[in-house]
């Protein structure tokens, strides 16, 4: 039987974030990706214009209706926007016990809010402890914990904060220091660094979560958590070298690139 991931994120018009990412990210990997819709944007290539969150029953009934029939082997999610949202789905993950991936999601790559600021104690107090992997950047961490990552030195301090959360494993994506590409990868005692060149290519709408879809798609598979994100890391470098301009703005990172190599 074909592993099946579940995401909980918002849906992005442009095609390059959000579920549309999610979804395209779990063909190329070779899992069926399933969605629960948190909310819906209207967006492109130069930012968000409008988003409108669902009810939070619309996000529970979608979430039971894949969940109780079709079944997953890991969850994803993403956007949430409110802390009704974040509570419920944090509460609906950990009634089910498969590995969870959380990204959580505050600023768009254009610098669009996506989360509620009152949402962030949500996150906290909820949402991360129930996370297998919790996969924030450096904004994400700063919002979250108030570490400011300045150099690659602090990434472990920062890794510390988001642990104390309550996640199993944190991912410290450094992608928006200078260098080389390099993210943590911890669980408080076994530290993972991966390094990766950095491509010249301001195209990467969808990085965070097409890592995360990856992360998830691997861990369904039944990978290991540090070998489900060595394999995500590989696949969205590919990604991030490959991606393409797209209207008038930043790019999506391209999904399909290891079908057109």
């Amino acid at each position: 039987m074909i592993a099946r991931v579940l995401t909980v994120a918002g849906s992005d018009s442009g095609g390059g974030a959000g579920i549309q990412a999610d979804l395209k990210t779990m063909l190329a990997l070779g899992v069926h990706g399933m969605s629960v819709i948190t909310a819906v944007t209207a967006q492109n290539s130069v930012g968000v214009q409008g988003a409108w969150e669902l009810p939070v029953e619309a996000v529970r009934a979608q979430y039971r209706s894949v969940v109780d029939d079709i079944g997953v082997q890991a969850v994803k999610t993403g956007m949430l926007a409110s802390a009704e949202l974040v509570e419920a789905v944090a509460e609906l993950i950990s009634g089910t016990d498969v590995p969870a991936v959380v990204d959580p999601v505050g600023v768009s790559k254009h610098g669009d809010p996506l989360l509620a600021a009152t949402a962030l104690d949500s996150v906290r107090t909820k949402l991360l402890p129930v996370a297998t992997v919790a996969t924030p950047n450096l904004d994400e961490v700063a919002q979250l914990t108030g570490v400011r990552v300045e150099a690659e030195g602090d990434l472990r301090r920062a890794a510390d904060a988001v642990l104390a959360y309550g996640p199993r494993w944190v991912l410290i994506k450094g992608g928006h220091l200078s260098g080389d590409a390099v993210d943590l990868l911890t669980d408080g005692s076994a530290e993972h660094w991966l390094r990766a060149p950095r491509h010249d290519n301001r195209h990467t709408h969808g990085t965070g979560c097409t890592l995360a879809s990856a992360i998830a798609s691997g861990l369904a598979k039944g990978l290991t958590v540090p070998e489900a994100v060595t394999q995500a890391k590989a696949y969205v470098t590919g990604a991030i070298a490959a991606g393409f301009a797209l209207g008038a703005g930043i790019g999506p990172v391209d999904h399909g690139w290891r079908f057109r190599e």
